[in-house]
């Protein structure tokens, strides 16, 4: 996610494809009061006879002969981030916790949720936190699950109104704007307490390689034993939260089935009426949440996806710890609106650090970078602080990346030290949100002339997709790729996996969490798979004599280039007009 701004254009489209309501109507609508919100927690984690995930586990552990209790493995194509999440609902007994910024409607989506609904049939404690931005329109329908017995499903920092129109829900929060741009942007996918997901990549289509005309590059982690309880306790201190409001006290079931029963008119309306017998899908249909009329190809495709074999899963086991911002960074209702430049942030929450092998005494590398990234007061702050101890490389991918000024002060101070960094984010033609591209070209020869190397994807090709497993295409293979990953590296020996991006959103706004695994392996995989990714998928931006240049990737037969790559002309032209007028808090 890159921007408040962004999402309300996309959300203003959606909302008007399948009709809004009436202003009038929302202009009085309030968030409920007195909410009752049970509390729960995470249940113990098993013993490895406890569960078949557990046991899983501490096999894997014991045939890999690992010397640190938590494993990790990078998810790095989208097969392998959709089978993992397939395995762990298909294998889960006692729990399922889910926590997102975004839930698409969709029909990758579909299956893994069908997944989680017969998980909760069998038994399975299910809680799902999503944040509500999304929740609008098709995508709202996410929420029936909040009605099947044995799943409990929470909003957090929700918008009040109808949920059938995007404008209607923003109209109505206009004299609310500071808390509704504050996000959740957590993922988390835990089951059981001993297997997790965690990463930037949101559920849909677009971040499975769905997608007909446009997929995300991201990058997911697997993560086994006692690390996941860590992640578990995030979850609770979400859900537990005051601003996480159960589904029922927000919408009614009617509602939504009324919604449902628009989605399918505009859905018929733009599609073919279906041949005698009805779709593939037709006898689940009552069942599965709707899509975006996705074609027949694609849902085969969603479907054809297997669960991964969790008993061949290859962990590199390491220490690691958890850093999450509090879900107090986004304020209470009486805490008054809060500055994006002044004032500090509730706290940082830096988890013990997990894996460390029995007998160990505390000293090493990991317990330093987790003490320098408990200074900051966010995710993204901590991880500043962690720049500050770098010694000779920082490789960053940041989809979004609009430098602040303790970003630039970050860079500037390693720079000093001689440390090489290398950033790699979206160009102007791969990026989903061309408005917060602005943020960061504003301070493109600032960064160039730090001594910082810049690389921007190339979207029309499957350079990163082949460096980091593939981004998915459509029938025809033409599929536009769009940078997603939040990773760091750090001098061969410390690599971040997050939610977060390098922007002021995200230090400043939105809620994260990142893992900082101490690894030489992982970093070494990681930064390979980045570098080639640079040489092979991105542009490299310079300047020669006071201009910048985009120097052609390597083997791509193209020619280096003094505009934006790919861009349309009126779409550099409409940047370069509506640009300045965007502040970077904001992007």
């Amino acid at each position: 996610m890159s921007s408040f701004l962004r999402h309300l254009a996309i959300q203003l489209q959606r909302s008007l494809a399948i009709g809004g309501v009436v202003l009038c109507l929302t202009a009085c609508a309030e968030l409920p009061k007195n909410v009752d919100r049970p509390v729960s927690t995470a249940l113990a984690s098993p013993a490895a006879a406890d569960t078949p995930l557990a046991a899983v586990v501490q096999k894997r552990r014991e045939a890999a002969k690992g010397r640190f209790d938590s494993g990790f493995m990078l998810l790095d194509g989208a097969p392998a981030a959709y089978g993992s999440r397939l395995a762990l609902v298909e294998g889960a007994q006692k729990t399922l916790d889910l926590q997102y910024y975004a839930i698409h409607a969709d029909a990758s989506t579909a299956r893994l949720l069908i997944g989680v609904r017969d998980a909760a049939r069998r038994g399975v404690r299910v809680r799902i936190l999503l944040d509500d931005f999304h929740s609008t329109g098709r995508d709202a329908l996410v929420m029936r699950l909040a009605f099947e017995p044995n799943i409990e499903m929470r909003m957090f920092n929700p918008l009040a109104g109808a949920r059938a129109s995007t404008v209607g829900r923003l109209f109505n929060s206009l004299d609310d704007a500071s808390r509704i741009q504050q996000r959740m942007h957590n993922k988390l996918f835990i089951a059981d307490n001993v297997l997790a997901v965690t990463g930037g990549r949101n559920l849909g289509d677009a971040y499975f390689g769905n997608a007909s005309k446009a997929n995300f590059i991201d990058l997911d982690v697997l993560v086994a034993g006692p690390i996941v309880q860590d992640l578990s306790r995030s979850f609770d201190a979400y859900w537990n939260n005051e601003r996480a409001y159960p589904v029922q006290s927000l919408v009614t079931r009617e509602e939504l089935d009324e919604m449902r029963a628009q989605v399918k008119k505009a859905d018929a309306a733009q599609r073919d009426p279906p041949a005698a017998g009805g779709s593939p899908a037709s006898a689940d249909s009552e069942q599965r949440p709707q899509g975006d009329a996705p074609t027949p190809e694609q849902r085969a495709h969603a479907w054809d996806q297997k669960a991964m074999d969790l008993g061949t899963a290859i962990f590199v086991w390491a220490p690691a710890v958890v850093l999450v911002d509090r879900p107090g960074k986004i304020a209470a209702d009486d805490a008054g609106p809060k500055s994006a430049g002044a004032g500090k942030a509730p706290g940082l929450v830096v988890t013990r650090q997990s894996g460390r092998p029995a007998g160990a005494r505390p000293g090493n590398s990991l317990d330093a970078a987790a003490a320098t990234a408990a200074s900051g007061d966010t995710v993204v702050e901590g991880l500043l602080q962690l720049i500050g101890t770098a010694r000779n490389d920082l490789l960053i991918i940041s989809p979004y990346f609009v430098p602040g000024p303790d970003m630039k002060q970050a860079f500037a101070s390693a720079r000093a030290r001689g440390v090489r960094i290398r950033v790699l984010t979206n160009s102007l033609a791969s990026n989903d949100a061309p408005v917060a591209h602005v943020g960061y070209a504003r301070h493109r020869e600032e960064l160039l002339a730090m001594g910082i190397e810049l690389y921007e994807l190339r979207s029309e090709q499957a350079g990163l997709g082949s460096a980091f497993g593939s981004s998915g295409s459509n029938m025809s293979g033409e599929s536009r790729s769009m940078l997603h990953s939040k990773v760091l590296v750090m001098d061969g020996r410390m690599l971040v996996v997050g939610s977060m991006n390098l922007d002021l959103r995200s230090q400043l706004q939105n809620t994260e969490i990142a893992l900082l695994i101490r690894s030489d392996e992982l970093s070494r995989v990681a930064a390979g798979k980045i570098e080639t990714a640079l040489r092979e998928g991105a542009w490299r931006v310079e300047q020669d004599d006071g201009h910048l240049v985009w120097r052609a990737p390597q083997g791509s037969g193209l020619q280096d280039t003094t505009t934006e790559p790919d861009a349309s002309a009126s779409l550099r032209l409409m940047l370069k007009m509506f640009g300045p007028l965007a502040p970077d808090r904001l992007l």
